[in-house]
């Protein structure tokens, strides 16, 4: 398997859920190339946030190798892991994750003033024109829409230049309309920015914005499509419940 930007290789998490062993990621190899936007799907208790997880670097896996942008994170002291995802990765949820004390443009910019790094005063513009923020930056969280604080998080995750944002569930929280917005703007950051994205849905319509979609079920990867439909997203999964 060559190497893309983040690899795994026979990753298995495994939690302690009362007397035994509850298996949530089983043997997955899997790799993600630069500059493409990849979607994690599977029925729920699927695995597919855990492995999503494993590979940011915010869970330990119980066996396996994560290699992330050419850095084996498995194999890395807490400190050194805590600075390759404050540089290398961006991070979306669908709860946002704001601090509710500072600005939109001081929220953008914390990771990058928590690393001692400067802001890139070009791209800051960049992001909040594309993202319709431009005006909402001196606000705070609390005077927010749902969407703006999601594409002031988007902003937040993509102003370090990471090697990889990952997105969980990022538009689970929103309308329809700015779900859309949302999910576009991911599309056009691979494009535009060459970003790689690694998003985690249930949504099929999400999903085929994607490039590759990875099927996840009873933690392994059960079909893998390249430029899917919404049709070849919900027919997979539709596979995944008829097998059980």
């Amino acid at each position: 398997m060559t190497a893309g930007i983040i690899s795994a290789v026979n990753l298995v998490k495994k939690f302690r859920q009362g007397q035994s062993d509850v298996t949530a990621v089983n043997g997955i190899t899997a790799e993600f190339a630069r500059a493409r936007f990849t979607a994690i799907v599977g029925p729920s208790g699927s695995g597919k946030s855990t492995l999503m997880h494993c590979l940011a670097g915010l869970d330990t896996p119980t066996s396996g190798q994560v290699v992330l942008d050419g850095t084996d994170i498995g194999s890395l002291p807490d400190r050194a892991l805590t600075r390759v995802r404050r540089d290398r990765v961006g991070f979306v949820f669908q709860s946002f994750n704001l601090l509710p004390q500072l600005t939109a443009l001081e929220n953008i910019v914390l990771p990058l003033t928590m690393a001692g790094r400067r802001p890139d005063p070009a791209l800051l513009d960049r992001l909040a024109t594309v993202l319709g923020i431009t005006d909402r930056l001196a606000h705070r969280p609390g005077e927010l829409s749902g969407g703006q604080q999601q594409r002031v998080a988007l902003a937040r995750a993509l102003a370090a230049r990471p090697a990889v944002v990952f997105a969980d569930e990022p538009t689970g929280n929103l309308d329809s309309r700015a779900g859309t917005e949302v999910l576009g703007f991911l599309r056009d950051s691979v494009r535009d920015l060459g970003q790689t994205v690694v998003m985690v849905t249930h949504d099929p319509d999400a999903a085929a914005r994607a490039d590759r979609v990875i099927v996840i079920a009873d933690g392994r990867v059960v079909d893998d499509l390249d430029a899917p439909t919404r049709t070849d997203v919900t027919d997979a999964l539709r596979r995944t419940v008829s097998t059980r």
